[in-house]
């Protein structure tokens, strides 16, 4: 004697956290029911789904985690603008290889050539598969640690830039820092160095840096040691975008 069924089948995998499976379950069967599936491939439609939407779920999470200030895609990218740059290299870097071998990024070039935007669109494209990504302006990480270090949690701090897969720290030399953010900026490339990759973007020619690092030459080289051990650098020259107008 079969027991009396207590729940329906939306309670059942509502419970089983299969919110998609539960809406898209009656749908689905009059589909199979048309096109005259079997019970396997009516399933696996409804797990599909399931699967699709929780994918997507995940790459918002992950989006939005990331912290980037606007979202930006390689499609959207004025190829035409830049006086100078290598398009095939930065169309292979989305194939997202650099990340598996922890190899790091470099945009450089001046001010509004886009390498914010390619740094954005890069970071966008590892989001959408599956890559754990975060996205801060270097002042940013240089005032967080500095302020974390005053009150003795630096360790915590910086598990915050060296947890992410990918890293990308945005306009460094933008603003000169003093020793103590200069090691601190350091302690961060150091501890990523062959573990997690970085995307970086800089306006400032490799040799000029020693100037971003409080005119320290023994940490600019240092940070340059591990950061261009394993790099890909892509220079971009070129008038300002944003200046295009009054040109």
């Amino acid at each position: 004697m079969s027991r009396p069924r207590t729940t329906t089948l939306p309670d059942t995998l509502h419970k089983l956290n299969l919110a998609t499976m539960a809406q898209q379950y009656e749908p689905l069967a009059r589909d199979a029911a048309r096109e005259q599936l079997g019970h396997v491939e009516y399933l696996q439609r409804l797990a599909d789904a399931e699967l699709a939407a929780r994918h997507g779920r995940s790459v918002e999470r992950r989006i939005k985690r990331a912290r980037f200030p606007m979202l930006k895609t390689l499609e959207q990218f004025q190829w035409s603008w830049p006086a100078n740059i290598n398009r095939a290299q930065i169309q292979d870097l989305f194939r997202l290889s650099f990340i598996d071998q922890n190899r790091n990024v470099v945009f450089m070039g001046g001010v509004g050539l886009g390498k914010t935007h390619l740094a954005i669109a890069l970071a966008h494209h590892a989001c959408l598969h599956d890559v754990p990504v975060l996205f801060t302006p270097a002042v940013d990480i240089v005032n967080t640690l500095c302020a974390a270090q005053a009150v003795h949690n630096l360790p915590k701090a910086m598990k915050r830039y060296l947890a992410p897969r990918l890293l990308v720290i945005d306009e460094l030399g933008y603003l000169p820092m003093d020793k103590r953010g200069a090691d601190l900026l350091f302690q961060i490339v150091s501890a990523r160095y062959e573990r997690g990759p970085i995307v970086l973007t800089t306006n400032t020619a490799y040799k000029q840096w020693p100037r971003i690092f409080n005119n320290d030459s023994t940490i600019a080289s240092a940070v340059l040691d591990r950061l261009l051990h394993h790099c890909e650098t892509i220079p971009i020259q070129g008038q300002s975008f944003r200046m295009k107008d009054k040109a």
